[in-house]
C-alpha cells in the first residue's frame, strides 16, 4: 500500500509542482504567512517576560495566549478555505449579531452599573468590538462592491456611514474609544480605496470627532480615560499617577540601548513597575530586552505584513478582494501606529493592543482571522 502511495501520480495538493496555476493551494503568500507567525511567537515570548513574576502561576497568561494563537490559526485555516465571496454572502448576518452582542452587552452594563467591553465567560472574556473590526469591514466591503465604479455615490457613501456608525457609536458608549478609532480607520482606509471623495473622508473625520466630543461632555467617557488625554496635551497639569504606566513604559524603552538588556533581564519589565505592561506597553518590553534592534525587527515584521498586504490588494480579481485588504492593512497600521504611539507619548493611551504581540484572545484571533481573508483573496486571485 505504501508504494501504490509513493507511485501515485499527484494531481493536486500543497506545492504540487503539476496542479493547475490558479489551484488556491499553489498561491499561499508564505511571506505574509511567515511574518505575522513570528510576529505571534514574539508575542508569547513578550507576554510570558511581564508576566512571569506577576502571578501564581507564571505561565498561565503565556499559556492562554498560546492556546488563542492555536485558535487563531484554526480561524485563519477557514478563512483561507473558502472562497471570500463566501464570506460576502453571509456579512450581514455577521454584522446583525455583532450588533446584538453590543447592544446585549451595553444592557447588561446598565444593569450592573458598571463599564463593561467584554462577556466574562469563565476562562475567557468575549470582547464583541474586536469581533466588530472584522464583521463591519465584511459588511462595508461587500456593500460597497455592489456597485461598480470608479467613485463612491453619495447615496453608496450614506449607507456605508450607516454601516460602521452604529457599531462605532456603540463601542463609543462602552467606552472603548481605542476600537472605535480603528473601525472609523479601517472604514476611511476602504472608502478611499473605493474612490470616495475627500470631502465625504472630512466629513466622517468630523462626525467621529463630534461623536467622541459628545460622549465626553454626555460624561459617557470614564475619568481615568479623560486623565489619560489630559496628560497627552499638559503632562504637568496632572497627578503623577496619571502618567505613572507611560513614564515607566518610556523609560523601559530608553534605558535598553542598542542591543538591550536581555531577555528576562529588563527591571521594568520584570519587576512589575509597568501596570498592565503585556497588553499596553508590549513595545516598552521589547525595547528594554532587546534594545534598538528588537524593536527594529519587530517594525520590520509589521512592515512586511504592510507591503505584502498592498500587493495582494493589488493583485485582488475583483473590488470585494482589494477592498478587504484595505481594510485589513489601515486596521494594521492604525493599532500599531496608536500602540507604539502612547508608548512615545505622542498618542494618548487607549488600550488599543499591538497586532499579535499583545495578550489578548479575542484580538489575536481576529488577526488571524483577518489574515486569512487577506489570504484567501490571494489564493484566488486567478481563477
Amino acid at each position: 500500500m505504501a508504494t501504490s502511495f509513493l507511485s501515485r501520480k499527484p494531481d493536486s495538493g500543497l506545492g504540487n509542482i503539476r496542479a493547475s496555476p490558479a489551484d488556491p493551494t499553489r498561491n499561499i503568500d508564505w511571506v505574509l504567512m511567515t511574518a505575522q507567525m513570528l510576529l505571534a511567537v514574539i508575542g508569547c515570548f513578550v507576554v510570558f517576560s511581564a508576566t512571569r513574576l506577576r502571578f501564581t502561576d507564571e505561565y498561565d497568561l503565556v499559556t492562554k495566549q498560546v492556546i488563542f494563537g492555536i485558535l487563531g490559526i484554526v480561524a485563519m485555516i477557514i478563512m483561507m478555505s473558502v472562497d471570500y465571496e463566501y464570506w460576502k454572502e453571509r456579512a450581514r448576518l455577521l454584522y446583525i449579531a455583532t450588533i446584538v452582542s453590543l447592544v446585549l452587552l451595553l444592557v447588561m452594563a446598565v444593569a450592573q452599573g458598571e463599564a463593561l467591553i467584554s462577556f466574562d465567560l469563565g476562562p475567557i472574556n468575549f470582547q464583541p468590538a474586536e469581533f466588530a473590526k472584522l464583521t463591519t469591514l465584511l459588511m462595508l466591503a461587500s456593500f460597497l462592491a455592489e456597485e461598480r465604479s470608479d467613485e463612491v455615490s453619495y447615496a453608496r457613501f450614506l449607507g456605508g456611514l450607516i454601516i460602521v456608525g452604529i457599531p462605532a457609536v456603540l463601542i463609543i458608549i462602552q467606552p472603548d474609544l481605542g476600537s472605535a478609532s480603528v473601525i472609523v480607520s479601517i472604514a476611511m482606509g476602504v472608502l478611499l480605496v473605493a474612490g470616495a471623495k475627500l470631502r465625504y473622508i472630512f466629513l466622517i473625520s468630523f462626525l467621529s470627532l463630534a461623536t467622541v466630543a459628545a460622549a465626553f461632555f454626555g460624561r459617557l467617557v470614564n475619568s481615568y480615560q479623560l486623565a489619560r488625554i489630559r496628560a497627552l496635551i499638559n503632562p504637568d497639569a496632572v497627578d503623577s499617577s496619571d502618567t505613572y504606566q507611560v513614564d515607566n513604559a518610556m523609560r523601559a524603552l530608553g534605558t535598553g540601548g542598542v542591543w538591550g538588556k536581555g531577555y528576562l533581564k529588563g527591571p521594568l519589565t520584570n519587576d512589575g513597575d509597568i501596570p498592565v505592561m503585556w497588553a499596553d506597553f508590549p513595545f516598552a518590553a521589547v525595547g528594554e530586552q532587546f534594545g534598538l534592534v528588537g524593536c527594529a525587527v519587530v517594525l520590520a515584521l509589521i512592515s512586511v505584513c504592510l507591503v505584502r498586504i498592498w500587493r495582494i490588494a493589488h493583485l485582488s480579481r475583483d473590488l470585494l478582494g482589494t477592498y478587504l485588504c484595505a481594510g485589513v492593512f489601515v486596521m494594521l497600521l492604525w493599532q500599531t501606529f496608536q500602540n507604539i504611539g502612547m508608548t512615545l507619548k505622542i498618542m494618548p493611551v487607549t488600550g488599543l493592543p499591538l497586532p499579535f504581540i499583545s495578550y489578548g484572545g479575542s484580538g489575536l484571533i481576529v488577526y488571524f482571522a483577518m489574515f486569512g481573508l487577506v489570504q484567501s483573496v490571494h489564493m484566488r486571485r486567478m481563477r
